[in-house]
């Protein structure tokens, strides 16, 4: 079986295990399943994927667990910025992506995405997981950190160290001087021109994306129940806002998606609803508030 049989099963197998794990915590709301299809970019088929979005639950306000399998030809400058040739060329791209956006601004955003491609000549994968707080539980990061390490540690132990480290620098807003959250791991291009063993790294990818509960589910069972003050609802929100300038800014399968001809509905179904910009805001010193920003601003060790 070749990887372009393999991985969209393991994918799908990581798509269902995620959504019950959200649909049994949430405990209210349930996923809603949209089937696509898609047209490249020369007008013929280019494959499809499964959007599950749950909406308006108890726990979470919006979660999306995204399957997509598709194929066509890039763009002539877009297959240059993937180090091919500068001409149409043609591709092949699966991968899960999920963002979860609860209700309660004590638990976590979290992000994670897991994903194979073949552009030209070329193959790899890419993939990661991060977690995005709005208010510091250090024992939430520690935790989300710990089990991240551990699964690279089965595969290999300069794994955390080195994806850790690009997982703070990508998901780093210049413009603001901070990061969007307190990390996780995050790597891309592995197996496409470093001499990695495609197989072992899809093994990785896999193991990932069946930790990705281990990961999150505790920490959301643990601060579900915590009141929240209207002030703190607010502080969520105005957060939020940097979750979207990160993901039209610089987010790389924002990107993709959308110089390929990808569905704009499940591309853009990351985005939270609602959120805020307050101008020229600043928390005040000394508060919960002001704790977390200044972590953003100086990514730390966490295990």
């Amino acid at each position: 079986m070749n990887f372009k049989q393999q991985v969209p099963l393991l994918l799908r197998e990581i798509q269902n295990k995620i959504c019950g794990a959200l649909e049994n915590v949430d405990g209210n709301a349930r996923f809603i399943k949209d089937i696509w299809t898609r047209t490249d970019l020369k007008g013929l088929p280019g494959g499809g994927g499964e959007t599950r979005v749950l909406s308006e639950g108890a726990v979470f306000e919006k979660a999306g667990v995204n399957f997509s399998e598709v194929n066509g030809f890039l763009p002539e400058d877009f297959s240059a910025k993937l180090g091919c040739a500068r001409e149409e060329t043609p591709f092949f791209a699966c991968g899960v992506s999920l963002v979860i956006h609860p209700r309660s601004p004590m638990i976590p955003t979290t992000h994670a995405n897991w994903r194979y491609l073949e552009a030209g000549p070329f193959k790899w994968f890419g993939g990661g997981s991060d977690l995005t707080p709005y208010y510091l539980f250090e024992e939430d990061a520690k935790h989300f950190h710990s089990v991240l390490r551990q699964v690279c540690n089965e595969h290999d132990p300069t794994y955390y160290s080195r994806f850790k480290k690009w997982c703070d620098e990508y998901f780093f807003l210049p413009h603001r001087g901070e990061s969007r959250g307190i990390g996780g791991i995050f790597f891309d291009y592995i197996g496409k021109d470093d001499g990695a063993d495609l197989q072992k790294i899809c093994a990785f990818v896999n193991d990932l994306g069946l930790a990705f509960n281990d990961q999150y589910i505790p920490i959301v069972k643990k601060r579900k129940g915590l009141p929240y003050s209207e002030e703190q609802r607010n502080f969520q929100l105005l957060r939020r806002g940097r979750y979207v300038e990160f993901n039209l800014l610089y987010d790389r399968g924002t990107q993709f998606g959308l110089q390929t001809g990808g569905r704009t509905e499940s591309i853009l179904m990351s985005l939270p609803s609602p959120v805020r910009w307050e101008y020229n805001y600043s928390p005040q010193a000394g508060t919960p508030e002001a704790t977390l920003i200044e972590v953003l601003k100086t990514p730390r060790e966490w295990v």
